[in-house]
């Protein structure tokens, strides 16, 4: 990899690389590895410059600073943001991998990356990390081989060091067993996992202090952020009470004018169109990030549903949403069942992307639903059903098998694996071959 192209004199105002006192390529005590790390470095060798995307406080600014040579923090360096609107060329030059923190703040220096890829001809030459997804005229002009787009969620349980990953996702999808395996996760630590959340800042936090954080981390979104990339004036209120709504249907199939009927209430009505504004710019913060359905060919004339499942992008920010805590959790099982369902969602996402696959889910007209179809390829693909507790295994591993039976697996091939992802003991393939997997034991 190339390190050198546009590097500064050492006089250059950024050639020490510590741009509002915050040095790159630094050991970092106490950071957690993440899944993302290998693929950061993996499309760099391949990509002129790679956009580490993710909500805010998900860990895109430390991954990009344990690689990048030098950078710039836009969000913490009033100069450096004078001198891009200035001199953009200024802010580009400095050594390799160059890293353009929140590069969104000022949205016009995608074209002059774009622009210094090209003159380079060089791979790995930037990192750019965002927040938020700026509007489309400011990235239509990206260039094949240019840029390569990563995407950063919060941690899941194994980069969290709740799961062993002895049930490698990408194992499975690759047609091999599932092992062995046992995972002792008792109910109430999974529901205090799922309300602090997998952000890293959480990681030396108290369980009061991670829900707090979580709850002022909502009420900004709704004052703040919200306006800042609509550029609209906008009722915080009703956006805190829409994200109330997005919680109470976390995992379901709840449609937009749903919800906007339940924000609204008796007394103050909110229509469907403000409601979809709202959630569009929910969906540019990437706090949401709805499942969409796999279509795959069917032997059947069952008839798929287009729907999306709604999910926040990590669980904590619907029980934040709402104010709970572990106790509510435990005293509220059937909304603990689909913030578990969330959880293992965000899990599996985050180690698809890992081996190129995406997240789907299913459903048709016969009311035939599963929750999680993990899709890398004809062959390559894995169905999966999300419960807590080990007394709907039956009742999932049938589902499962009837969802199989469906799949037109002389186009979609046969399934790589059937699987029933529980929250807590031993993992093991059952007789009818559907696999039994603690989410402790899942991994990349």
């Amino acid at each position: 990899m190339n390190r050198n192209p546009g590097a500064p004199s050492s006089d250059h105002p950024f050639a020490d690389a510590q741009h509002g006192g915050s040095p790159v390529n630094v050991e970092q005590p106490g950071y957690r590895p993440r899944v993302a790390d290998r693929e950061l470095r993996e499309r760099l060798t391949w990509a002129g410059a790679v956009v580490i995307e993710g909500p805010r406080a998900c860990g895109k600014t430390w991954t990009a600073r344990r690689i990048a040579e030098s950078g710039v923090l836009l969000d913490v360096d009033d100069q450096a943001r004078q001198l891009a609107r200035l001199e953009p060329g200024e802010v580009l030059a400095g050594p390799t991998p160059r890293l353009i923190d929140e590069w969104q703040l000022e949205p016009h220096l995608w074209n002059h990356v774009r622009h210094a890829v090209d003159d380079r001809q060089a791979k790995g030459q930037f990192i750019l990390t965002g927040s938020a997804v700026p509007p489309a005229d400011f990235t239509r002009h990206s260039g094949a081989g240019r840029f390569s787009r990563l995407r950063l969620r919060p941690m899941s349980l194994f980069e969290l060091g709740h799961a062993t990953g002895s049930v490698s996702l990408c194992s499975v999808l690759a047609g091999e067993p599932v092992p062995g395996c046992e995972s002792r996760l008792h109910t109430r630590d999974l529901a205090q996992l799922i309300c602090v959340g997998g952000w890293p800042a959480h990681l030396r936090a108290s369980p009061g202090e991670a829900l707090r954080a979580n709850r002022d981390y909502l009420a900004e979104v709704s004052r703040v952020d919200v306006e800042r990339v609509n550029g609209v004036r906008h009722d915080p209120n009703r956006v805190q009470r829409l994200m109330q709504s997005l919680a109470r249907n976390v995992a379901t199939y709840a449609s937009i004018a749903t919800m906007a009927a339940d924000v609204g209430g008796s007394d103050a009505r909110l229509m469907p169109h403000t409601a979809r504004h709202y959630l569009t710019a929910l969906e540019r913060l990437m706090l949401i990030e709805d499942q969409p359905p796999w279509a795959p060919h069917l032997r059947s004339r069952s008839r798929l549903r287009s729907s999306p499942k709604r999910h926040f992008v990590d669980p904590s920010l619907a029980a934040a949403a709402l104010r709970a805590d572990p106790d509510y959790l435990m005293r509220d099982i059937s909304w603990f069942g689909f913030l578990f369902e969330s959880m293992a969602v965000r899990d599996l996402r985050v180690y698809a992307q890992a081996t190129d696959a995406s997240v789907y889910q299913y459903r048709d007209n016969t009311g035939l639903e599963v929750d999680a179809v993990v899709d890398a390829g004809p062959g390559r693909w894995a169905a999966f059903e999300v419960k807590l507790g080990t007394s709907r295994i039956d009742a999932a591993a049938r589902t499962l098998r009837r969802f199989a039976d469906r799949v037109d697996i002389s186009r979609c091939g046969e399934p790589a694996a059937l699987g029933v992802i529980v929250h807590s003991g031993y993992g093991y393939t059952r007789p009818d071959g559907v696999a039994v997997i603690p989410v402790g034991s899942l991994g990349p």
